[in-house]
């Protein structure tokens, strides 16, 4: 990499009335499954972690179970009881001390689960409809999740309330704000797809109620904080990835979901390119940020495969405001000087990344 200019777009501050950042590096949510404890309480090694990154413009948490129904992935940390809450003080206080911002994402796995995790329970989900892909991960690999149970209208409202719970405790446990995991095919991701959700009643048939659960669920959580500290992620041209295919359907509901959020005072919405090829799928958005930059208002943050070059040039472009990296942050703590300096960036070990110790986890030096 040939030494940047110090002018280059990634490295400028941004400032909103929600957002003060020093620069436009984010670190996007990814799942490393390390709370390795019965209770889902984040531990030291998370408090490491997450310190050595705090350089970030902001750090997005990995997903982050509301509830013990929402559970699909073994040694993922929750924020729903008391001594999870402790444990996140730790880390959101290690990271404000080296002058970082972290917000928690929010996370609901749905159908994306099996009972091993849930207690014995059946994954819960809009419908009772599974499809190939459709995982849960336990005992270091995937395995298919069976049938879901559909979620009755008393178990929608529970959700709802989870989140804002959640929310409350996030707030305790020191977080300056929260993201809303409503892509990959979460739950409520799972509402707003026709391809799994097949509800009759005001939660399913039309657009406007596939989307009546994630406007409840923003409701809600603004309850618990205000809007400012409150934002979402969604993924509008996921194709063939954990039962979600692009329909003629897709683009419509999402174009429906992301004009409506600007009434809502998000922080920022966080959006996904297409984690896979889609030029030959004819309903697909083929380029995600320039088609909804138009569309949303607010602060706009993108994320999928970006280097420094394509980062600062979707910048530039006016398409974006922040760009998260992902797999970058994990081998690389010091992303954000690495870019500043023109360093190389270190390889990541995929056979890490969901293991339970430091190697490959807090073992990446920085430079």
């Amino acid at each position: 990499m040939s030494k940047p200019n110090f002018t280059a777009p990634l490295l400028q501050p941004f400032y909103s009335d929600a957002l003060d950042l020093p620069n436009r590096v984010c670190m996007a949510p990814m799942t490393r499954g390390r709370a390795n404890n019965p209770g889902h309480v984040p531990n030291d090694l998370m408090v490491q972690y997450y310190h050595q990154r705090a350089s970030a413009g902001l750090i997005v948490t990995e997903g982050t179970h509301i509830s013990e129904r929402a559970n699909g992935w073994e040694h993922v940390p929750g924020i729903y009881t008391a001594d999870q809450v402790a444990g996140w003080r730790k880390v959101t206080d290690a990271v404000h001390a080296a002058g970082g911002r972290i917000w928690c994402q929010l996370w609901h796995q749905g159908r994306m689960s099996v009972p091993e995790l849930l207690n014995g329970k059946l994954p819960l989900a809009p419908s009772a409809i599974t499809a190939k892909g459709v995982s849960g991960f336990i005992d270091g690999g995937y395995r298919q999740a069976p049938v879901p149970e559909a979620a009755s209208l008393e178990d929608v409202k529970q959700t709802v309330t989870n989140f804002k719970h959640a929310a409350m405790c996030a707030d305790e446990a020191g977080f300056d704000g929260v993201e809303l995991h409503g892509a990959n095919g979460y739950f409520i991701h799972q509402f707003l797809s026709a391809q799994s959700n097949g509800r009759t009643d005001e939660y399913g048939g039309t657009i406007e109620n596939r989307a009546r659960f994630l406007f409840e669920v923003i409701d809600a959580v603004h309850e618990a904080l205000p809007p400012e500290r409150v934002a979402l992620r969604l993924s509008p041209s996921m194709n063939d990835m954990q039962g979600m295919t692009v329909n003629d359907r897709t683009a419509a509901q999402f174009d429906y979901v992301v004009e409506r959020l600007n009434a809502s005072g998000l922080a920022y919405l966080h959006l996904l390119e297409p984690m896979k090829p889609v030029d030959e799928i004819a309903y697909a958005v083929k380029d995600v940020a320039a088609h909804f930059r138009p569309i949303y208002k607010g602060t706009l943050m993108i994320n999928k495969g970006f280097t420094f070059e394509t980062g600062n040039d979707i910048l530039s472009k006016g398409l974006a405001d922040l760009v998260s990296f992902g797999t970058p942050y994990i081998a690389n703590p010091d992303l954000v000087g690495r870019f500043a300096g023109g360093e190389p960036l270190a390889e990541a070990d995929k056979n890490t990344f969901y293991t339970t110790g430091p190697q490959g986890y807090t073992d990446y030096p920085a430079l």
